[in-house]
């Protein structure tokens, strides 16, 4: 394997988005870049798209091979490849949270997994998962989201207690809304209940209002890049205005106040 000098990065779910501005950002800042896709199309310089399918081992496997036979190292794994699902908690199957499950954290998981021997071989690596305020923050209508944003949380701060001896550290970023079509693109319920029609439609009403104005993905890239770079970095990282404010509330405000706030935003009765 050849054994270059310049750092190497792998960012999952790189084709749009937080992923392609996060790719972008980190060779501006010298990385050597491969993004990921699961139909990647023709690499665009400077960032090198590949095919991986984070929920299929193999697909994993092969991804760090490549990468590791073209540069033989891997300095930084960003995990931001994710779906969402949008509606109220009882109107999806047990199927539609288990592919949820499997591409936000078990792909996390199988990735980090496979990063880590280069890593530790070397002696260094930085893990950045891309997290969400709502991984502090449960709101109403992202039930399983929120679930698994809060399971990514506890896996990255456990994780990085167990790799600091090999001078690995994992943080994770957290946004809040971000003007991508993601949150737009939430995957619908597969058992709608007529019960829950009008807050649902509330609160797409409310994507179409926020997303516009929220912040842009190059915001979140600028984090990473941060918590890539820092020489002592955080466990995690706010990325923008909006979900320092919230952290900040969900901290210090009293909860019934809180309660209440939140509820008001998402246009629920107080």
């Amino acid at each position: 394997m050849k054994t270059p000098s310049e750092k190497t990065a792998i960012v999952t779910g790189a084709s749009s988005g937080i992923g392609q501005a996060t790719a972008e950002a980190l060779a501006r800042a010298g990385y050597r870049v491969f993004g990921t896709s699961r139909k990647a199309g023709a690499s665009s310089t400077p960032v090198s798209m590949l095919t991986c399918d984070v929920t299929d081992d193999a697909s994993v496997s092969a991804l760090v091979s490549t990468v590791l036979a073209q540069t033989g190292r891997i300095d930084l794994l960003v995990n931001n490849a994710g779906i969402g699902l949008l509606g109220g908690a009882e109107e999806f199957s047990l199927p539609q949270v288990q592919a949820l499950f499997d591409v936000n954290l078990f792909g996390v998981i199988r990735m980090t997994n496979a990063v880590l021997p280069a890593m530790r071989e070397r002696g260094q690596g930085r893990i950045i998962n891309i997290g969400s305020i709502l991984g502090v923050v449960p709101a109403p209508y992202s039930a399983h989201y929120s679930a698994v944003k809060h399971a990514l949380e506890g896996y990255s701060e456990s994780l990085d207690h167990e790799v600091r001896a090999f001078n690995i550290r994992v943080s994770v970023i957290e946004p809040a809304f971000v003007r991508t079509v993601f949150d737009q693109n939430g995957i619908e319920p597969d058992s709608p209940l007529k019960t829950y029609d009008q807050p649902r439609a509330g609160f797409k009403a409310l994507l179409a209002e926020v997303v516009p104005k929220a912040d842009r993905p190059d915001v979140v890239a600028t984090v990473v890049v941060k918590a890539a770079t820092d020489i002592h970095p955080q466990p995690r990282y706010t990325a923008g205005k909006a979900a320092r404010q919230i952290s900040l509330l969900r901290r210090f405000a009293p909860a019934g106040f809180f309660d209440k706030a939140l509820r008001k935003q998402f246009r629920l009765p107080v």
